[in-house]
């Protein structure tokens, strides 16, 4: 299959670049990220006319453009939803964001301003992307996966994901946390600290926190590193301070 035959698989949501295993281990799908480099590769650089007059990139890799039927808000201001992603119906995406090749966007989405979806990450459904939130991308290594942020998950303002890792279904990240797959998490609830490349557990609520560090003159020093720390799992509580407004839709 030659890459246009993949990007719009892609497009359509027929394909991802990355899915559960019978495990229920997300994967990077390595025969699409191959197809996404040939694209590059396969591309010239041309100057765009028209709406995109002014920007240079890829001739083959221009933004995606929606139509009303499409059931996509793509709010004026700066927004970009690059070519072989898919943003499913019912999503929004305010200005200005970024959505990069690869990516997959599920339905009731909201991307909000300053917000990055980096290539090849997975959005799940009714997930809230607060503003300022950096999705990291992910082509190469061909088999390295994505960042995967599943259903319900609400991401809030500042957050940083990158190096693949996982936020399931549910999950809460307060403001400022950064993930990647070298930072440890503490799980202050069930008292343990998570697994290298663990996922965030389901409906955790995450903080960002600081531990000591241990050599003696880091201790002299009083230094610490910063790290996420699970405080609490959600209730009815925090589901009610975490409800979209309907409205917005």
């Amino acid at each position: 299959m030659n890459w246009q035959q993949v990007f719009e698989q892609l497009e359509s949501g027929e394909v991802r670049s990355a899915s559960k295993n019978e495990q229920g281990v997300w994967q990077a799908n390595v025969e699409v990220k191959q197809a996404i480099l040939a694209a590059f590769k396969a591309g010239n650089n041309v100057a765009f006319e028209g709406a995109y007059q002014g920007f240079v990139d890829k001739d083959n890799l221009a933004p995606r453009q929606f139509l009303p039927q499409d059931g996509v808000r793509l709010v004026p201001g700066g927004s970009s939803v690059r070519r072989g992603s898919y943003v499913a119906e019912g999503v929004i995406i305010m200005p200005p964001a970024y959505i990069n090749v690869g990516a997959f966007v599920d339905t009731g989405t909201m991307v909000d301003s300053h917000a990055l979806v980096g290539s090849c990450a997975q959005i799940g459904k009714n997930v809230h992307l607060s503003a300022g939130v950096q999705i990291g991308g992910v082509l190469e290594p061909i088999g390295a996966s994505p960042v995967i942020v599943e259903d319900n998950a609400f991401i809030s303002a500042g957050c940083i994901l990158v190096e693949g890792v996982v936020v399931s279904e549910g999950a809460v990240l307060a403001p400022s946390v950064t993930l990647s797959a070298s930072i440890p998490v503490y799980d202050a609830v069930n008292e343990v600290m998570l697994a290298k490349g663990a996922p965030i557990p389901r409906n955790a609520i995450v903080i960002p926190g600081t531990r000591p560090m241990t050599s003696d003159w880091a201790k002299a020093q009083g230094l610490s590193m910063q790290c996420p720390i699970i405080v609490k799992y959600r209730d009815d509580q925090s589901d009610a301070a975490l409800e979209l407004e309907q409205a917005l839709r």
